[in-house]
C-alpha cells in the first residue's frame, strides 16, 4: 500500500532531526522537555491534528503523526522549542508513508541509535504513545504500528546480540572513565541528575568501578534518594553543589535543564577535574574549558568511542533488519485489511438487507416457515461471501483500490469512511 490516508486529506508524517547531522547544541535548540511535550500536544488539537507522537533525547527528536503538509508537524515542533524553522530545515530530514514507517522501525529498533544496538529509545516511544493516547490523539494505525516497532526490539535483543558491548551513552561514559583515568576505584566521583540517563550511569558506576565515593546531586533530593537506596550511595543537598564539585576527581552532568547548570565560576578547585556532560541540551557551559586542569567531554564524544566490540555487533544487522521486516510484513498485511474491513461491513449490511427482505417475503408465502432454520442458513452464506471478498482483497495479485471501487458499484454501496 502506498498511501495511508486515516483521516480524509492526511497523510503520515516523521519529521525531525538527529545526532547524524544536528550537532549537540542544534539538538539542544529543539529539544523537548515533558511540559513541551504537552504543548504539543494541546497545539496539535487546536490545529485539527488527529493523531502524533512526539519523542526528544539526547540524539534526536522527531514528530510522527498526520498532516496534509509536514509543515504543520514542523511548526508544531519550532513554536514549542528555542529552534527555527530555517535552522531545522538545515540538518532535517521528512519521511512519508511506506518510509516514515521504516524509518520508526530503524530507529525504534537501535539500528539508527548514535551508538549501535542502543534500546533506550524504545522506552521513549512507549512513553511518548501513552502520553497520546491519554490525549486522544493515538489512532488505531499509530498504537498498531508502536507496538509493531516494540514487537521487532524486543525480538532483535533478544534474538541477536546486537546489544551486546557499550551500547548506550550511559556505559559508554563509565567506560571512557575506566579507560582514561587510572585507580578509578579511589577518586571521588559526583554524579548530578538523576534522569533515566543518571539512572544507568550511576548503575554502571557501581556496578564497573567497585567505587566506594560515588556522590548524587539532585535539584529535589527525593529522587536522588530512591536512585542512592538502590545502589548505596550517597546524596548531597543541592545547595552543597559547588562544593562538591571541588571535592571531586570526576564530574558527570545528566540533568534536564534547558541552560547551563556548571560553568568555570563552580570550579574553585586546582586539582584535575574530568567532567562528562551527558545532558541535551549541553548542561556544562564550554567556559570550563579556560581551566587548564578541567577535561570537558560530551556525550557526542563518547559516541565516537569504538570498543571491541563494535564490529561484532555490526555483523548482527542483517538478522535485525530480517526480523524488522517480518514485523514490518504482518504490520502492513493488517493495514491491508483496515483498508477494506469498512467496505466488507458494508458489504454484509447489504447482504443482511437483501435476506431479509426474502425472508420477509418467504414468511408471507409459508404458513409452515422455519424461521431459525432459514436465518442461520442465511447467516451462513453471508458470513461465506463476505470471506470470500475478503480473502481476494488480500491477494498480492489484485488492486485493492480497483477491487473495492468494483465491489462498491456492483452492490451500490454508500461511501465508507476511510478511517481506522
Amino acid at each position: 500500500m502506498e498511501h495511508y490516508n486515516m483521516s480524509r486529506g492526511t497523510t503520515f508524517y516523521a519529521i525531525g532531526l538527529s545526532y547524524k547531522k544536528a550537532d549537540a547544541e542544534v539538538r539542544g535548540h529543539f529539544s523537548l522537555d515533558d511540559a513541551a511535550k504537552s504543548a504539543v500536544l494541546e497545539q496539535a488539537k487546536t490545529n485539527g491534528i488527529e493523531s502524533l507522537i512526539v519523542t526528544s533525547t539526547c540524539n534526536r527528536t522527531e514528530i510522527y503523526g498526520f498532516a496534509q503538509h509536514p509543515f504543520q508537524l514542523i511548526q508544531l515542533l519550532c513554536d514549542n522549542t528555542k529552534g527555527t524553522v530555517e535552522e531545522f530545515q538545515k540538518v532535517a530530514y521528512v519521511y512519508k508513508n511506506k518510509d516514515a514507517i521504516s524509518h520508526i522501525f530503524r530507529v525504534g529498533s537501535g539500528l539508527d541509535s548514535q551508538i549501535l544496538g542502543d534500546f533506550e529509545i524504545i522506552s521513549q516511544l512507549k512513553m511518548s504513545a501513552r502520553l497520546s493516547k491519554k490525549q486522544a490523539l493515538l489512532n488505531p494505525f499509530l498504537e498498531r504500528l508502536v507496538n509493531a516497532v516494540i514487537q521487532a526490539s524486543k525480538r532483535i535483543k533478544t534474538e541477536t546480540d546486537i546489544s551486546s558491548g557499550a551500547t548506550s551513552v550511559s556505559f559508554a561514559s563509565v567506560q571512557y572513565i575506566m579507560n582514561t583515568i587510572e585507580r578509578v576505584s579511589d577518586k571521588n566521583i559526583l554524579l548530578f541528575g538523576t534522569g533515566k540517563i543518571g539512572r544507568n550511569t550511576c548503575e554502571n558506576l557501581v556496578k564497573h568501578t567497585k567505587n566506594e565515593h560515588i556522590t548524587l546531586i539532585n535539584r529535589t533530593k527525593n529522587k536522588a534518594e530512591a536512585v542512592a537506596g538502590k545502589f548505596n550511595v550517597l546524596v548531597k543537598d543541592y545547595a552543597n553543589l559547588q562544593e562538591e564539585i571541588n571535592a571531586s576527581d570526576i564530574l558527570i552532568v545528566a540533568t534536564g535543564a534547558q541552560n547551563p547548570t556548571v560553568d568555570k565560576h563552580c570550579i574553585q578547585s586546582d586539582k584535575p577535574l574530568l567532567i562528562l556532560d551527558l545532558s541535551i541540551p549541553k548542561n556544562v557551559h564550554d567556559n570550563v574549558c579556560d581551566l587548564e586542569h578541567v577535561t570537558l567531554v560530551h556525550l557526542d564524544d563518547l559516541s565516537q568511542i569504538t570498543d571491541e566490540t563494535l564490529e561484532r555487533r555490526k555483523a548482527h544487522i542483517p538478522v535485525a533488519e530480517a526480523i524488522i521486516e517480518t514485523v514490518k510484513s504482518d504490520f502492513n498485511a493488517w493495514l491491508a485489511t483496515r483498508k477494506f474491513a469498512p467496505t466488507i461491513k458494508a458489504l454484509k449490511h447489504k447482504l443482511t438487507d437483501f435476506a431479509n427482505a426474502e425472508l420477509d417475503t418467504q414468511r408471507k408465502k409459508m404458513s409452515d416457515f422455519n424461521e431459525t432454520q432459514a436465518a442461520l442458513i442465511s447467516h451462513n452464506i453471508i458470513q461465506k461471501i463476505t470471506n470470500h471478498f475478503a480473502h481476494h482483497l488480500k491477494g498480492d495479485d489484485v488492486s485493492t483500490d480497483d477491487s473495492l471501487e468494483l465491489i462498491k458499484k456492483v452492490f451500490q454501496l454508500e461511501a465508507t469512511k476511510d478511517n481506522v
